[in-house]
């Protein structure tokens, strides 16, 4: 993970942001109803979904977009656009606003403003949190924890497990870098030095080198929820 964000990231940040908003989510959700994309190699993407007489899948590689079909079958073409990206999917670009308002504005012919390094940060960012979220679904199995899923309107990974939220971000308003954050529903009687956001505890990219190191925070946050208050 890098220590150093180059300049361009905020810019790759928000061009993928409204990728995951006004083309991958609502092509998933047309299908199925759903929303939650998935970190995939390269990138992200969503599930396998319905489409036509077969199955399709959509993600993000680097900075191109790759549609594949159950066949065999791949389109793939740069991100340029958000017009472009929804046509090489086949859907019109556009959040669906009754399922979350989104964070992103869209101008289906503006240029995104991706520089590949940057993005390949941001992969990496989502693939290093998704294999600790990994593991600790599989410690704490016995808790039931929900699936690892990207949320567009957030555009960051996480999970639910027992009342408390586990996950990572690229970044939002409130941070400029890349973050891991654990938030309880219930803030009540969180206190001491590891309770420092507003919505639980954060963890800053820079402190982050391994799979290890998230777990570590994530398990952290764990045992710290789990006390009575």
């Amino acid at each position: 993970m890098a220590t150093t964000l180059p300049a361009t990231y905020a810019a790759t940040r928000a061009a993928l942001h409204a990728v995951a908003e006004h083309v991958l989510s609502p092509a998933l959700h047309r299908a199925t109803g759903r929303i939650g994309l998935r970190p995939t190699p390269g990138g992200f993407g969503t599930p396998w979904f319905p489409a036509g007489d077969g199955a399709r899948h959509a993600r993000i590689e680097g900075t191109d977009l790759v549609v594949a079909d159950r066949d065999g079958g791949e389109r793939r073409a740069p991100l340029r656009t958000v017009g472009e990206a929804a046509a090489l999917l086949g859907v019109e670009p556009g959040a669906p606003a009754d399922v979350y308002p989104p964070v992103t504005t869209i101008d289906p012919d503006a240029h995104l403003a991706l520089d590949p390094y940057a993005a390949q940060v941001i992969h990496d960012w989502f693939d290093l949190t998704g294999r600790a979220l990994d593991e600790l679904r599989r410690e704490f199995a016995a808790l039931d924890p929900s699936i690892s899923q990207l949320w567009p309107e957030h555009f960051d990974l996480a999970i639910s497990m027992a009342e408390v939220n586990y996950g990572g971000s690229p970044g939002d308003d409130g941070h400029d870098a890349p973050y891991l954050y654990v938030g309880p529903w219930d803030l009540d009687g969180r206190v001491g030095p590891y309770w420092n956001e507003p919505f639980g505890a954060s963890l800053g990219h820079q402190a982050v080198r391994t799979v290890d190191d998230a777990l570590a925070f994530f398990s952290t946050g764990r045992r710290l929820a789990s006390v009575p208050r």
